[in-house]
């Protein structure tokens, strides 16, 4: 006896703010959706304390809280969403087959990728204890909270650099911790941030370790690869600026993607070049990386998905 493989219309990959507002869509165009949350249900922002930038939410909210509140409304709708991963993918034909939990195979007519991306961060375990205490990946999201403070910044690229200037605009002092002697920025941003006066660049320089007291960062301690040197720097943000990774190494060899992994989509669309398969928030954006970008890209992408079926019926 062979099992029952499940037929879903609309399959979900992912439970970031991209995947429950495609749910949300999607259920309300009655595609039943079935969504796997992956192994961080709620994604980046489960790991974030307050969010101040997200529409609607007057006085804030929680990170955790407001994933809570995506959810919520994506079941109120239909969504059936299961906690799991998704292992391997096989999108040869028109319905594709998705390996949940490395055991069991669902059909879909539609596929929308949501898996998000994850930031590099240094490895340090003072970078974990104090992450989201101090210690944030995105100076656009946090840097508000350091206003009229001492902050540092860590990386030497573009997102670097562009960082770099917004938080000086913020901020009262940012040292910026480049680990070569050099940029790794375009010309145009290290020329911008070489004319920022309230920003002092520690070149040759790597983080050692964060200092706090058990509940918020106090400081930094930085090393001089050169010269062995330490130095302590009293601020109270510290902020890593070494890259996002995309979680889209299951569809390798599948989805089209760039040379770093974000998948590459048709110009004003989320479809890829596999029919059926959409992608929205950051497993394509590289630019942004917002909560509200995410969700509106995981709107358009189940207005698609909707869109293709009508036609897939059509033709029939």
């Amino acid at each position: 006896m062979t099992e029952e493989l499940e037929h879903v219309k609309c399959l979900i990959i992912g439970s970031g703010p991209a995947g429950y507002t495609a749910a949300i869509y999607a259920a309300r165009a009655d595609l039943k959706p079935v969504m796997i949350t992956g192994m961080q249900m709620g994604g980046q922002l489960t790991q974030t304390t307050d969010v101040e930038n997200f529409p609607g939410y007057p006085g804030g909210v929680m990170g955790p809280e407001m994933m809570e509140d995506f959810r919520k409304q994506a079941e109120r709708f239909g969504t059936d969403i299961r906690f799991g991963y998704v292992s391997s993918v096989d999108f040869t034909g028109p319905v594709h087959k998705v390996v949940v939990d490395d055991s069991k195979t669902i059909l879909a007519d539609t596929v929308i990728v949501s898996t998000g991306a994850s930031a590099k961060w240094l490895g340090l375990e003072s970078e974990q204890k104090y992450n989201g205490f101090g210690v944030s990946a995105c100076a656009v999201c946090d840097g508000f909270f350091f206003k009229n403070q001492d902050v540092a910044i860590v990386g030497a690229g573009d997102t670097a650099a562009e960082e770099a200037t917004y938080l000086a605009k913020l901020c009262n002092k940012v040292y910026m911790i480049v680990r070569r002697d050099e940029f790794r920025a375009s010309k145009a941003m290290e020329k911008r941030v070489l004319n920022t006066a309230n920003i002092e660049i520690l070149y040759n320089s790597e983080t050692q370790e964060i200092l706090g007291d058990g509940k918020n960062v106090t400081g930094v301690r930085v090393i001089n690869n050169k010269t062995q040197e330490t130095k302590d720097l009293n601020v109270t943000g510290f902020f890593v600026a070494i890259g996002h990774k995309p979680n889209t190494d299951i569809f390798k060899g599948w989805i089209d993607m760039d040379e770093t992994g974000y998948i590459i989509t048709k110009p004003d669309s989320t479809a890829t070049n596999i029919p059926g398969v959409f992608v929205s928030g950051d497993a394509q954006d590289k630019i942004y990386r917002q909560a509200v970008t995410a969700a509106g890209s995981g709107c358009m992408a189940a207005l698609e998905a909707e869109r293709y079926l009508a036609a897939l019926e059509d033709a029939e």
